[in-house]
Protein backbone atom coordinates (compact mmCIF):
# COMPACT_ATOMS: atom_id res chain seq x y z
CA UNK A 1 0.00 0.00 0.00
CA UNK A 2 3.00 2.41 0.83
CA UNK A 3 4.30 1.47 -2.63
CA UNK A 4 1.20 2.05 -4.41
CA UNK A 5 1.06 5.32 -2.09
CA UNK A 6 3.98 6.73 -3.08
CA UNK A 7 4.16 5.81 -6.34
CA UNK A 8 0.57 7.30 -6.93
CA UNK A 9 2.47 10.61 -5.55
CA UNK A 10 5.06 10.19 -7.31
CA UNK A 11 3.50 10.28 -10.55
CA UNK A 12 1.27 12.63 -9.61
CA UNK A 13 4.29 14.69 -8.44
CA UNK A 14 5.89 13.12 -11.87
CA UNK A 15 2.45 15.02 -13.78
CA UNK A 16 2.80 18.13 -12.05
CA UNK A 17 6.33 18.49 -12.44
CA UNK A 18 5.56 17.61 -16.38
CA UNK A 19 3.16 20.08 -16.60
CA UNK A 20 5.37 22.79 -14.72
CA UNK A 21 7.94 21.97 -17.81
CA UNK A 22 5.40 22.33 -20.33
CA UNK A 23 3.99 25.47 -19.20
CA UNK A 24 7.62 26.87 -18.73
CA UNK A 25 8.60 25.49 -21.73
CA UNK A 26 5.58 27.09 -23.68
CA UNK A 27 6.13 30.59 -21.61
CA UNK A 28 10.03 29.71 -22.89
CA UNK A 29 9.23 29.77 -26.40
CA UNK A 30 7.01 32.66 -26.25
CA UNK A 31 9.45 34.63 -24.91
CA UNK A 32 11.67 33.53 -27.07
CA UNK A 33 9.39 33.96 -30.20
CA UNK A 34 8.49 37.22 -28.96
CA UNK A 35 12.58 37.89 -29.12
CA UNK A 36 12.81 36.73 -32.37
CA UNK A 37 9.89 38.75 -33.56
CA UNK A 38 11.41 41.93 -32.23
CA UNK A 39 14.99 40.86 -33.23
CA UNK A 40 13.66 40.36 -36.87
CA UNK A 41 11.77 43.88 -36.89
CA UNK A 42 14.73 45.17 -35.25
CA UNK A 43 17.20 43.97 -37.84
CA UNK A 44 14.51 44.47 -40.72
CA UNK A 45 14.51 47.94 -39.59
CA UNK A 46 18.44 48.58 -39.18
CA UNK A 47 18.53 46.78 -42.94
CA UNK A 48 16.45 49.07 -44.38
CA UNK A 49 17.82 51.62 -42.43
CA UNK A 50 21.61 50.38 -44.31
CA UNK A 51 19.84 49.67 -47.23
CA UNK A 52 18.00 53.27 -47.30
CA UNK A 53 22.12 54.53 -46.40
CA UNK A 54 23.91 52.76 -49.02
CA UNK A 55 21.45 53.70 -51.24
CA UNK A 56 21.48 56.96 -51.21
CA UNK A 57 25.58 56.63 -50.91
CA UNK A 58 25.17 54.86 -54.09
CA UNK A 59 22.85 57.42 -55.71
CA UNK A 60 25.57 60.25 -54.09
CA UNK A 61 28.22 58.37 -55.39
CA UNK A 62 26.56 57.94 -58.85
CA UNK A 63 25.46 61.76 -59.29
CA UNK A 64 29.50 62.73 -58.11
CA UNK A 65 31.10 60.29 -60.43
CA UNK A 66 28.90 61.84 -63.14
CA UNK A 67 29.58 64.99 -61.78
CA UNK A 68 33.56 63.99 -61.72
CA UNK A 69 33.29 62.51 -65.42
CA UNK A 70 31.70 66.37 -66.51
CA UNK A 71 34.44 68.18 -64.50
CA UNK A 72 37.52 65.46 -66.08
CA UNK A 73 36.02 66.45 -69.56
CA UNK A 74 35.74 69.78 -68.64
CA UNK A 75 39.33 69.83 -67.37
CA UNK A 76 40.58 67.63 -70.67
CA UNK A 77 38.67 70.59 -72.77
CA UNK A 78 40.70 72.58 -70.80
CA UNK A 79 44.37 71.50 -70.08
CA UNK A 80 44.11 71.10 -74.61
CA UNK A 81 43.18 74.75 -74.26
CA UNK A 82 45.69 75.57 -71.80
CA UNK A 83 48.38 72.85 -73.97
CA UNK A 84 47.56 75.20 -76.72
CA UNK A 85 48.19 78.78 -74.54
CA UNK A 86 51.13 77.16 -73.25
CA UNK A 87 52.98 76.33 -77.05
CA UNK A 88 52.01 80.08 -77.62
CA UNK A 89 53.35 81.47 -74.16
CA UNK A 90 56.33 79.18 -74.78
CA UNK A 91 56.55 80.99 -78.49
CA UNK A 92 55.86 84.35 -77.27
CA UNK A 93 58.52 83.23 -74.32
CA UNK A 94 61.32 82.45 -77.33
CA UNK A 95 60.28 85.61 -78.90
CA UNK A 96 60.87 87.86 -75.75
CA UNK A 97 63.62 86.20 -74.63
CA UNK A 98 65.89 88.47 -76.44
CA UNK A 99 64.03 91.75 -75.82
CA UNK A 100 63.65 90.36 -72.00
CA UNK A 101 67.83 90.32 -71.81
CA UNK A 102 67.80 93.55 -73.48
CA UNK A 103 65.58 94.90 -70.74
CA UNK A 104 67.90 93.13 -67.96
CA UNK A 105 70.71 94.93 -69.33
CA UNK A 106 68.79 98.19 -69.32
CA UNK A 107 67.87 97.83 -65.62
CA UNK A 108 71.07 96.85 -64.55
CA UNK A 109 72.66 100.11 -66.71
CA UNK A 110 69.52 102.00 -64.88
CA UNK A 111 70.76 100.68 -61.53
CA UNK A 112 74.08 101.84 -61.76
CA UNK A 113 73.18 104.95 -63.51
CA UNK A 114 71.05 105.33 -59.95
CA UNK A 115 73.70 104.89 -57.90
CA UNK A 116 75.54 107.41 -59.68
CA UNK A 117 72.48 109.65 -59.64
CA UNK A 118 72.53 109.14 -55.73
CA UNK A 119 76.06 109.74 -55.56
CA UNK A 120 76.10 112.59 -57.57
CA UNK A 121 73.44 113.85 -55.67
CA UNK A 122 74.92 113.60 -52.29
CA UNK A 123 77.86 115.24 -54.08
CA UNK A 124 75.82 118.19 -55.55
CA UNK A 125 74.16 119.19 -52.39
CA UNK A 126 77.45 118.66 -50.25
CA UNK A 127 78.84 121.17 -53.08
CA UNK A 128 75.87 123.48 -52.81
CA UNK A 129 76.79 123.26 -49.07
CA UNK A 130 80.21 124.07 -50.06
CA UNK A 131 79.42 126.76 -52.25
CA UNK A 132 77.26 128.65 -49.55
CA UNK A 133 80.42 128.45 -47.09
CA UNK A 134 82.90 129.28 -50.16
CA UNK A 135 80.63 132.50 -51.48
CA UNK A 136 80.24 133.77 -47.62
CA UNK A 137 83.63 133.43 -47.87
CA UNK A 138 84.31 135.44 -51.18
CA UNK A 139 82.38 138.03 -49.92
CA UNK A 140 84.35 138.21 -46.82
CA UNK A 141 87.64 137.68 -48.86
CA UNK A 142 86.52 140.92 -50.98
CA UNK A 143 85.75 143.05 -48.23
CA UNK A 144 89.31 142.25 -46.95
CA UNK A 145 90.48 143.23 -50.07
CA UNK A 146 88.97 146.07 -50.79
CA UNK A 147 90.29 146.86 -47.24
CA UNK A 148 94.01 145.35 -48.12
CA UNK A 149 93.83 147.17 -51.42
CA UNK A 150 93.15 150.79 -49.64
CA UNK A 151 95.78 149.84 -47.52
CA UNK A 152 97.82 148.76 -50.50
CA UNK A 153 97.66 152.07 -51.77
CA UNK A 154 98.33 154.15 -48.78
CA UNK A 155 101.43 151.46 -47.90
CA UNK A 156 102.09 152.06 -51.79
CA UNK A 157 102.60 155.78 -51.50
CA UNK A 158 104.60 155.26 -48.36
CA UNK A 159 106.74 152.73 -50.09
CA UNK A 160 107.36 155.13 -53.25
CA UNK A 161 108.31 158.08 -50.87
CA UNK A 162 110.59 155.56 -48.98
CA UNK A 163 111.83 154.17 -52.02
CA UNK A 164 112.67 157.92 -52.92
CA UNK A 165 113.76 159.36 -49.55
CA UNK A 166 116.09 155.59 -49.32
CA UNK A 167 117.44 155.99 -52.68
CA UNK A 168 118.88 159.36 -52.23
CA UNK A 169 120.17 158.41 -48.48
CA UNK A 170 121.66 155.32 -50.46
CA UNK A 171 123.45 157.14 -52.76
CA UNK A 172 124.31 159.84 -50.46
CA UNK A 173 125.75 156.97 -47.72
CA UNK A 174 127.70 155.17 -50.69
CA UNK A 175 129.34 158.16 -52.14
CA UNK A 176 130.72 159.29 -49.05
CA UNK A 177 131.38 155.60 -47.50
CA UNK A 178 133.18 155.22 -50.69
CA UNK A 179 135.68 157.96 -50.73
CA UNK A 180 135.90 157.24 -46.94
CA UNK A 181 136.98 153.87 -47.64
CA UNK A 182 139.42 155.17 -50.52
CA UNK A 183 141.01 157.43 -48.38
CA UNK A 184 141.66 155.19 -45.61
CA UNK A 185 142.42 152.51 -47.74
CA UNK A 186 145.29 155.15 -49.54
CA UNK A 187 146.12 155.79 -46.04
CA UNK A 188 147.23 152.46 -44.93
CA UNK A 189 148.91 151.94 -48.53
CA UNK A 190 150.83 154.57 -48.03
CA UNK A 191 151.77 153.47 -44.28
CA UNK A 192 152.89 150.12 -45.39
CA UNK A 193 155.01 151.78 -48.29
CA UNK A 194 156.63 154.19 -46.19
CA UNK A 195 157.10 151.62 -43.45
CA UNK A 196 158.54 149.45 -46.13
CA UNK A 197 160.71 152.36 -47.61
CA UNK A 198 162.23 153.11 -43.70
CA UNK A 199 162.82 149.09 -42.91
CA UNK A 200 164.93 149.28 -46.13
CA UNK A 201 166.81 152.63 -44.95
CA UNK A 202 167.19 151.23 -41.31
CA UNK A 203 169.12 147.88 -42.90
CA UNK A 204 171.00 149.99 -45.11
CA UNK A 205 171.95 152.63 -42.12
CA UNK A 206 173.09 149.38 -40.07
CA UNK A 207 174.96 148.01 -42.58
CA UNK A 208 177.04 150.94 -43.33
CA UNK A 209 177.27 152.33 -39.58
CA UNK A 210 178.80 149.03 -38.43
CA UNK A 211 177.60 149.78 -34.40
CA UNK A 212 178.17 147.79 -32.09
CA UNK A 213 176.25 144.51 -30.59
CA UNK A 214 174.56 146.70 -27.59
CA UNK A 215 174.16 149.58 -29.79
CA UNK A 216 172.51 147.53 -32.64
CA UNK A 217 170.78 146.08 -29.78
CA UNK A 218 169.26 149.32 -28.66
CA UNK A 219 168.78 150.71 -31.84
CA UNK A 220 166.70 147.39 -32.59
CA UNK A 221 164.79 147.84 -29.74
CA UNK A 222 163.79 151.55 -30.36
CA UNK A 223 162.51 150.07 -34.33
CA UNK A 224 160.58 147.42 -32.75
CA UNK A 225 158.89 150.11 -30.48
CA UNK A 226 158.47 152.79 -33.52
CA UNK A 227 157.05 149.37 -35.61
CA UNK A 228 154.62 147.96 -32.86
CA UNK A 229 153.40 151.36 -32.10
CA UNK A 230 152.75 151.45 -36.87
CA UNK A 231 151.49 148.36 -36.32
CA UNK A 232 149.50 149.64 -33.59
CA UNK A 233 148.10 152.62 -36.01
CA UNK A 234 147.66 150.19 -38.45
CA UNK A 235 145.22 147.90 -36.47
CA UNK A 236 143.18 150.53 -35.52
CA UNK A 237 143.13 151.70 -39.27
CA UNK A 238 142.03 148.17 -40.24
CA UNK A 239 139.43 147.97 -37.54
CA UNK A 240 137.84 151.20 -38.24
CA UNK A 241 137.92 150.22 -41.88
CA UNK A 242 136.14 146.70 -41.19
CA UNK A 243 133.44 148.71 -39.19
CA UNK A 244 132.73 150.99 -41.80
CA UNK A 245 132.51 148.13 -44.71
CA UNK A 246 130.16 146.48 -42.08
CA UNK A 247 127.45 149.28 -41.33
CA UNK A 248 127.81 149.92 -45.56
CA UNK A 249 127.04 146.21 -45.77
CA UNK A 250 124.42 146.19 -42.62
CA UNK A 251 122.82 148.86 -44.52
CA UNK A 252 122.56 147.32 -47.83
CA UNK A 253 120.96 144.18 -46.16
CA UNK A 254 118.25 146.32 -44.22
CA UNK A 255 117.51 147.77 -47.24
CA UNK A 256 117.42 144.86 -49.54
CA UNK A 257 114.99 143.58 -46.74
CA UNK A 258 112.71 146.49 -46.62
CA UNK A 259 112.66 145.99 -50.56
CA UNK A 260 111.63 142.42 -50.34
CA UNK A 261 108.68 143.20 -47.30
CA UNK A 262 107.42 146.06 -49.59
CA UNK A 263 107.17 143.30 -52.65
CA UNK A 264 110.40 145.71 -54.96
CA UNK A 265 112.67 143.60 -57.19
CA UNK A 266 115.53 144.33 -56.31
CA UNK A 267 116.60 144.95 -60.23
CA UNK A 268 114.17 147.89 -60.08
CA UNK A 269 116.76 149.66 -58.13
CA UNK A 270 118.39 150.50 -61.89
CA UNK A 271 122.22 149.84 -60.23
CA UNK A 272 123.99 147.55 -58.25
CA UNK A 273 125.00 148.78 -54.64
CA UNK A 274 128.34 147.60 -54.13
CA UNK A 275 128.97 145.31 -51.52
CA UNK A 276 132.73 145.97 -49.79
CA UNK A 277 134.65 143.18 -48.80
CA UNK A 278 136.15 142.58 -44.93
CA UNK A 279 140.13 143.45 -44.73
CA UNK A 280 141.78 140.27 -45.35
CA UNK A 281 139.06 138.99 -47.68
Amino acid sequence: EMEAKYTRKMQALRDEMDLRRKTELHELEERKNTQISELMGNHEGAFGAIKNYYNDITAKNLTLINLLKEQVEDLKKKETVLEKEKAEVLLQNKELTGPLQEAQELVAELQKKLVHYYRDKEALMNSKAHLKITQKELKDLQWEHEVLEQRFSKVQAERDELYQKFTRAINEVQQKTGFKNLLLERKLHGLLNLLEQKEVELSEVVAASNLSPSALSLVSHKLEDVLNSKNATIQDLQLQLARVCKAHNDMLQTFEAKLTAFGIPLDNLGFQPLSFPFPGQ
